[in-house]
């Protein structure tokens, strides 16, 4: 139990180190827009945020879920995810803006932290709940603790087809 808690604390330091540089990416993104065209909010906020979900779901399953979950069903779930959390914060960040007379800066820190704790319990339960700890990095680590997993009957377990991993995630089959 004390080893699954600290894993978790791990897991949620890692995220949140991926989160805050892919923050850096939505800042500096929308902060160009934001100062460099005449753009309205919300198609600056859409951008900064679309290069923003690209680097955060990449390092994330690779390094923070150490996943080898089914790459276009686990991008189609986080689709999902943002076909519901972009148009009610873009919505709400056009209206605190354009009509309430919010900071721009201010409407997106918000965002980016709901953003934050919203995205994480989606990704830790429903992208990847079943498949973390399944990579080559995660059965190295097991292997080297002596906790040897079957890889083969993880993987039948799963709800997902497999997908040929990506590079970096190929297991040894000498």
């Amino acid at each position: 139990m004390k080893a699954e808690r600290k894993a978790e604390i791990v897991r949620v330091i890692k995220y949140t180190l991926f989160a805050a540089s892919a923050g850096i990416i939505q800042i500096l993104s929308f902060t160009l827009l934001t100062e460099f065209t005449p753009l309205p909010y919300w198609p600056r906020y859409l951008i900064s945020l679309v290069l923003s979900v690209v680097w955060n779901f990449t390092f994330n399953r690779r390094f923070t879920f150490k996943s080898v979950a089914n790459v276009p069903i686990a991008m189609l779930k986080v689709l999902a995810y943002y076909c519901v959390f972009t148009p009610a914060s873009t919505l709400l960040g056009h209206f605190l803006v354009e009509k309430a007379g919010w900071n721009d800066y201010l409407v997106e820190a918000i965002n980016m932290i709901l953003n934050f704790v919203t995205e994480f319990l989606f990704q830790r339960f429903l992208v990847f709940g079943k498949t973390i700890d399944t990579n080559e990095a995660a059965e190295k680590e097991k292997a080297a603790k002596g906790e040897i997993r079957d890889s083969a009957a993880t993987a039948a377990t799963l709800d997902e087809p497999e997908n040929e991993p990506l590079a970096g995630d190929k297991e040894d089959k000498q």
